[in-house]
């Protein structure tokens, strides 16, 4: 399938890693006052081993940490540094700038991480290790709690930096999903009693309501287990890219039309004279295969956790951000 243009190219790169059309209509620049979040980064400019060969970090790779949140907008109102706002997505996407690169890399919310939490005022008090969809909980369910989940996620990944996150509640799929004109999947799983006109093995054009239950859907599943929906959700993900780009391709004024609708349910760090900059560097990038962490499920005092296997997420960090020491 043809694609127009450069935006739409960069707008597909996006759409890759969370319904992320919304990347392309707006990108709200966080408050400065939060600017001063204390992110280490432990490995930069280090040198590590693996399997008896020296690395060294990247030189020109940007990050974005695409963040699904489990409640809708009129939920994200929050003063104090508690609120009850999971980061139910979680996808991190690593644009390699030298080699013309996008990867993306699916991280289960059950991940078992270390991660801060936070005090009243913001600051770091405590270590915990829970599962990393609820680091987003320490904070005030905006930058700061976004910002505690990019710090989570590098923990996770050895301490390399995460630089930029997009946030978005729930109500952008649905939402989106109806901008499209519904997107057509094959149900992958039985929802008898969840959503019944999901039938498993049928072919629907999902709706917006459809396409939430399908997606965010686990409880009263036969495999409720967070990889079968991430299954799903990468299924969705890769129907929602093919009805962009037709949507696109046969409505050169679709994206702006979808902004009003979409505006209020993002948040970002990153400008959007910064993205309109991006947008023209990155226009024709390869697009990997999304990634996933290898590991294993456990529940512990009725929670799901998920563990990592660190030797294959040891050598998935060293693919995504390091290259050979010359």
């Amino acid at each position: 399938m043809k694609i127009k243009g450069k935006t739409v190219k960069f707008f597909i790169v996006v759409l890759l890693s969370v319904l992320l059309v919304a990347l392309s209509f707006v990108l709200i620049k966080f408050d400065s006052k939060y600017a001063t979040f204390e992110q280490k980064n432990e490995t930069e400019d280090n040198v590590v081993t693996f399997k008896g060969t020296d690395y060294v970090l990247k030189d020109n790779i940007e990050t974005f940490l695409l963040i699904g949140l489990d409640k809708f907008k009129e939920y994200n109102e929050y003063e104090s540094f508690n609120n009850d706002q999971q980061a139910d997505f979680l996808m991190l996407c690593i644009l390699d700038n030298d080699n013309k690169v996008c990867d993306c890399l699916h991280i289960n919310r059950d991940t078992m991480v270390d991660m801060s939490v936070l005090g009243v005022t913001g600051e770091k008090i405590d270590t915990v290790n829970q599962q990393i969809c609820l680091s987003h909980a320490y904070g005030n369910g905006k930058e700061m709690s976004c910002y505690n989940t990019l710090q989570s996620v590098s923990s996770l990944l050895f301490g390399v930096k995460i630089k930029h996150f997009v946030s978005l509640s729930l109500d952008a799929v649905g939402i989106y999903n109806d901008l499209l004109g519904g997107v057509e999947i094959e149900v992958l799983d039985d929802f008898t009693g969840v959503d019944d006109t999901l039938i498993k093995g049928s072919t629907v054009n999902l709706n917006g309501d459809q396409a939430l239950n399908y997606v965010k859907s686990r409880a009263g599943l036969e495999d409720s287990s967070n990889i079968a929906r991430m299954n799903r959700q990468r299924q969705y993900m890769k129907a929602l890219v093919e009805k962009t780009i037709y949507r696109i391709n046969n409505d050169e004024n679709f994206v702006v039309h979808s902004y009003p609708a979409m505006a209020e349910y993002i948040l970002s760090d990153y400008s959007v004279k910064r993205f309109q900059k991006l947008v023209k560097s990155i226009s024709g990038y390869k697009i990997n295969d999304i990634k996933t962490i290898d590991g294993e499920t456990k529940i512990r005092n009725n929670h799901i956790e998920f563990y990592p296997d660190y030797d294959s997420l040891n050598e998935l960090v060293i693919d995504l951000f390091y290259q050979p020491l010359e």
